[in-house]
């Protein structure tokens, strides 16, 4: 909305015109920008967990221009259609699906009036363009011509519509607490301190933000919920038969979702762009460079998120399609409705000074629980004594490889 005011002097509909141009061009760079370095974290990330190194010679030590030499790759590649695929419906698929995920950014508030459009129902509209890239992945798996691929689609048609329903009964919680569907009303409610986030507002609210984390790492495609593409059984799912530009738009269209529903949480329960350390809003006291501290904030909670995501990721095992269902039709579903009841009835029959206790108990535990887990994480050993195993075995002895007998 602030840089709506630089085109002023246009006439209308030139102003409108400019303006989208502008915002479309900023939104596409930090979607692109952000799948370059996501990509590249992904590695990092699962070769920290598995005590690899990842990515060290393309880019340096780092390996931070490796994604770039992949993008150059998918570039050049032969991009082929088999031959008994539904030609447009094959070429429009991946097109569909990152639309669906970029069109979800117009309605995230970066800081306080930075915001592509907004609109009253911002919730109601990022929840329904996230859930339409399910289309692009239906419509691949069906103009394939593969049964692998139609498995795949298949599956992330049944798990979509299924955990959509707990999901958006957790982001009602929020709504209800606001009295607002309007994004940066949400984010503007949890002004101030830390303790005054959602996330600590009420045990309810508390437990919420984690069902609506899983079943947004679910409805991102993200393992253990992979099933549309499951590697193992299926090929690559979905997108087996893509390869070169219209595969990395698949990619870049899961990472733009992975940010976007984080960024959803951070705005529902994490007090959106502000820092949580400050009483007050830093863009009404120091102007541009409080917009820019908001966004660098608000940013950095949606890549934390995402980090999180790769963590789960290369940390458990997929599940089956019986046990992804089950999980969400048999658990989050009922749990998702007694959480709304029970934040209801929370805010009608708690008194205050017990709704402050736990308040306050919640957020210094927390605080408390992420600074020893940054500590163990900083302090643990990256090599190990001769005979010892490193990383998560510590102390662990080398096992013994016997020689086969000749």
């Amino acid at each position: 909305m602030l840089v709506k005011e630089l085109f002023n002097f246009l006439p209308a509909p030139w102003d409108m015109i400019a303006y989208g141009i502008v915002v479309a061009g900023v939104l596409i760079s930090f979607v692109a920008a952000s799948a370059l370095f996501f990509i590249w974290l992904e590695r990092k990330v699962s070769a920290w967990i598995q005590d690899r190194l990842g990515p060290t010679r393309t880019g340096g030590r780092f390996g931070w221009a490796q994604t770039i030499a992949d993008g150059i790759k998918l570039l050049t590649k032969e991009d082929t259609i088999p031959t008994g695929a539904d030609h447009f419906l094959f070429k429009l698929a991946p097109y569909l699906a990152f639309c669906a995920s970029f069109a979800a950014f117009l309605a995230l508030p970066f800081s306080k009036g930075v915001v592509g459009y907004d609109t009253q129902v911002a919730v109601f509209f990022m929840l329904a363009v996230l859930s339409s890239e399910v289309f692009g992945v239906i419509l691949a798996g069906y103009a394939s011509a593969s049964k692998w691929s139609l498995f795949g689609g298949m599956r992330e048609a049944a798990q979509v519509v299924s955990y959509e329903v707990p999901r958006a009964i957790c982001v009602l919680i929020p709504v209800i607490l606001a009295g607002s569907l309007n994004l940066s009303v949400i984010a503007t409610r949890q002004e101030g301190w830390f303790w005054n986030w959602y996330l600590f507002h009420d045990p309810f609210t508390f437990t919420a933000f984690w069902i609506f984390f899983i079943c947004a790492t679910a409805s991102c495609k993200r393992a253990p919920f992979d099933l549309a593409e499951a590697e193992s059984e299926l090929v690559a799912g979905f997108h087996t038969e893509y390869s070169g530009l219209r595969w990395s738009f698949f990619f870049m269209a899961e990472y733009a979702s992975m940010f976007a529903v984080s960024a959803l949480a951070s705005l529902l329960f994490l007090g959106g762009w502000h820092t949580g350390v400050l009483p007050f809003e830093l863009s009404d006291s120091f102007g541009v460079v409080g917009h820019l501290v908001n966004a660098f904030v608000f940013v950095m909670k949606g890549w934390a998120l995402v980090t999180v995501m790769m963590w789960i990721r290369w940390s458990l095992p997929r599940l089956r399609i019986d046990q992804v269902m089950m999980t969400c039709l048999k658990y989050f579903l009922p749990i998702a409705c007694v959480l709304l009841l029970g934040v209801c009835l929370w805010q009608l029959l708690v008194p205050n000074l017990l709704a402050a206790i736990w308040k306050f108990t919640a957020a210094f535990g927390c605080i408390a629980f992420i600074v020893g887990v940054v500590v163990k994480l900083l302090t643990r050993p990256l090599s190990a004594p001769r005979g010892e195993l490193p990383g998560a075995w510590d102390g662990e002895a080398t096992p013994v490889l016997h020689k086969r007998a000749v």
